[in-house]
């Protein structure tokens, strides 16, 4: 009887003992969780939330791309050769985009010859525009290639491309035809430069971690870059990125001055710019958010005045040309910046005037002038911390 009850009372001091080291090994676990909550909550406070905002095709997405190359690793293999999909889809939509707006531009001018297709080429244009038309688009192959560049050449596609401001022919279109051979290529991976043209449009929120200073954190800065949706359709989707936003870096294309949107082919792009502009200068959480104006897209802008009056939108319709070449290019861009800058002004209250506003001219191709522009935003932004810690 004793032999049994020294035997129980072993048992359960064994079982106490055992309890006590899964209580202190669950108190340590737990205490371990709070400390890298608390050390990550702490890393967090330091870093400074961007938000890249636009219309649908405002070159967002490239400035992204360039960030990612610029102040991190790159793309690697894998994510080159992701993009060779995208970029001979960017092909064919392309030239399905150039055909069909032949055959609508031969219609609706009746009795002009200049957007009829050769007897040649109408057969290589029915299939291609069915290739582009396509969901899976093939790879591009040699005898495709031959098939595209032929298309391409007709004095019909040629003179459809000089309008196609009025069709929605991207940007990427000249540099993609003029590599036509080197996309082909059996072993083909995408070069950086490929992967800044290739154009496809950002849905949902994608969202990278950068120091414009480079790989030592210390000696600078921690931003975390959000994009978003440029289309209406995608918009929905930013409001829940609001809320503690160190600053909005806003990008509007000039020179989508005579374009139409995407989505609705009887709204300017630039109007649509205007109005979104204005909306989100109107949010109530961004009182006290700094704003980074990119007028993006400058190496096409520049191009396009020479030709295209900058008053056919009908924002800019006082405009009145002064000169030509270069001082007539500087004169258009001084223009739209100022109508910009009082749209700004017109927007602001005087509780919010103190806030941040600066105005970039960029090309978002331009890795260069990229670097340049954000190590600027960085310095801004750096200083505008410093005056609210009262320190300057």
């Amino acid at each position: 009887m004793l032999d049994t009850v020294v035997q129980n009372m072993g048992l359960l001091c064994c079982r106490q003992k055992r309890g006590n080291q899964a209580t202190t090994e669950e108190n340590d676990k737990a205490a371990e969780i709070e400390r890298r909550i608390e050390q990550e909550t702490k890393a967090e406070k330091h870093i400074r939330k961007l938000l890249l905002l636009g219309a649908g095709e405002s070159g967002k997405s490239t400035i992204f791309k360039q960030i990612k190359l610029l102040f991190q690793t790159g793309f690697d293999e894998r994510e080159l050769q992701s993009y060779t999909s995208v970029i001979h889809a960017n092909v064919y939509q392309t030239i399905k985009i150039l055909h069909d707006g032949a055959k609508e531009l031969a219609l609706s001018e009746a009795g002009s010859s200049k957007y009829e297709l050769s007897v040649d080429n109408k057969e290589i244009g029915d299939k291609l525009s069915e290739i582009g038309g396509r969901l899976d688009y093939p790879r591009l192959t040699e005898e495709l290639v031959q098939d595209i560049l032929k298309l391409w050449r007709d004095p019909a596609i040629q003179e459809t491309y000089a309008r196609g401001n009025e069709l929605q022919v991207p940007d990427c279109a000249d540099y993609f035809m003029e590599n036509l051979q080197r996309l082909s290529e059996e072993n083909y991976i995408p070069t950086k430069e490929d992967v800044l043209h290739a154009r496809v449009r950002t849905t949902g929120v994608v969202e990278i971690q950068f120091s414009p200073v480079g790989e030592n954190k210390k000696s600078g800065e921690v931003y975390r870059l959000y994009d978003v949706g440029g289309q209406r359709n995608e918009r929905r989707k930013w409001i829940h990125l609001f809320d503690g936003v160190t600053a909005v870096i806003f990008c509007a294309a000039i020179s989508e001055y005579d374009q139409t949107l995407f989505e609705d082919e009887n709204k300017n792009r630039i109007m649509e710019t205007k109005e979104l502009f204005e909306w989100v200068l109107k949010q109530k959480c961004f009182e006290k958010t700094s704003f980074m104006l990119f007028l993006n897209k400058f190496d096409i802008f520049e191009k396009k005045v020479a030709k295209v009056p900058l008053n056919v939108c009908e924002w800019f319709k006082d405009y009145q040309p002064v000169s030509t070449g270069k001082q007539e290019v500087e004169h258009a861009y001084e223009f739209v910046k100022k109508k910009f800058e009082e749209l700004y002004y017109q927007n602001v209250t005087c509780d919010h005037q103190d806030r941040v506003f600066k105005i970039y001219r960029t090309t978002a191709l331009d890795q260069k002038l990229v670097k340049k522009t954000f190590k600027l935003v960085d310095e801004t932004l750096r200083r505008r911390n410093l005056f609210e810690a009262g320190l300057l």
